[in-house]
């Protein structure tokens, strides 16, 4: 496959690294797992109510703003309650059949109940229209292409097919955060045991965005894939540092303590003790402050909240080398490994 051709730009470098907060983590009481922000929690209580104008008005808000990070983000999110809910989705759909809010949820929800299928292709190829319906909306909207990125390669789409979704996704928005990911995941999982193409992709796409987008999170993801692969050739120590280094500065640009980073961040504490760049990784536990999320704990557990604060107070150990070794390994995959993401979340 071509490494995304469209993509690849004049590289931009950043040298200096950002100084580590001083002060400690919140107490382990304090943490939560997968915390909705401020805009997402309303929207979230008002469907536990079986309302959905909150969760629509929500998205319309972000649609209008062009706010396509965030949408994607509670996309996802309502999706997920919607699994749980199914009668509050169909409420909303059936009130606003042509509402692109909707549309986008039910492209997203449809996706998320055929990926745990052992029939997973054949059930994708069946949800098509409903992405489609979503993309048609909204023209500007990259998060339909987002969907139809992963149900490409849920569907084990070709290259030239995915090539295609790649370049109408950037054309809408080139450093959309999701639309990467999905391609590094298309990359792990048509290449797999290759690191040096999805580290590539990463680099090259960091390189390219801007300072404070969450694309320049996107080879420390690479660095976590080739970490918990365990397959394929060996990547230079000095990639991966790299990789942690560009995240810690995004991180430091973020805002502290903040759920809309909280993944990126929860990633990034992984890769700094893998490193056994401990400082660094103690340094993260402020800007982390109480928002733990399932991704990557569930990798390791099935308590991704006891996971996250086991190693949080390890990692205030004297010698967190020997005590953290059992906690960053993860159990073999049913689907694969690297490439197998046999969880329905897991895309």
């Amino acid at each position: 496959m071509a490494l995304l051709p469209s993509f690849i730009r004049p590289t931009r470098r950043m040298t200096k690294r950002p100084a580590r907060p001083a002060h400690r983590p919140p107490a382990g009481d304090e943490a939560v797992l997968d915390a909705p922000d401020d805009r997402l929690s309303p929207a979230l209580v008002a469907a536990g109510r079986g309302e959905y104008a909150v969760a629509a008005g929500l998205l319309a808000e972000t649609r209008a703003a062009a706010d396509w990070e965030h949408r994607d983000r509670y996309a996802r999110r309502l999706a997920g309650f919607a699994r749980s809910r199914p009668e509050w989705y169909e409420e909303w759909r059936a009130a606003g059949p042509e509402d692109a809010g909707a549309l986008l949820v039910g492209a997203q929800l449809a996706v998320d109940r055929a990926w745990p299928s052992p029939a997973r292709a054949e059930v994708l190829r069946e949800v098509s229209p409903l992405i489609t319906a979503a993309a048609r909306a909204d023209d500007r909207d990259p998060v339909p292409w987002r969907i139809a990125l992963d149900h490409a390669r849920g569907t084990r789409a070709g290259h030239r097919y995915f090539e295609e979704l790649w370049e109408a996704a950037v054309r809408r928005a080139p450093h959309h955060y999701g639309c990467h990911v999905a391609a590094l995941r298309y990359l792990a999982a048509s290449w797999h045991g290759s690191h040096r193409e999805c580290f590539d992709f990463a680099d090259r796409a960091a390189q390219d965005a801007p300072a404070d987008s969450l694309v320049q999170a996107l080879p420390a993801r690479a660095a976590f894939g080739y970490l918990t692969d365990g397959c394929g050739a060996t990547v230079p120590r000095a990639r991966l540092d790299a990789a942690a280094d560009r995240a810690m500065a995004l991180s430091a640009r973020l805002p502290a303590a903040d759920p809309a980073p909280a993944e990126v961040r929860n990633k990034l504490l992984y890769l700094l003790l893998r490193l056994e760049r401990f400082e660094d990784a103690r340094g993260q536990l402020p800007l982390i402050g109480p928002y733990a999320t399932s991704f990557p704990w569930d990798r390791f557990s099935e308590d991704p909240l006891g996971h996250f604060l086991r190693l949080r107070e390890h990692l205030e150990t004297a010698a967190p080398r020997t005590v953290l070794a059992g906690l960053l390994e993860a159990p073999p995959e049913p689907g694969g490994g690297h490439g197998g993401h046999v969880r329905a979340a897991d895309h």
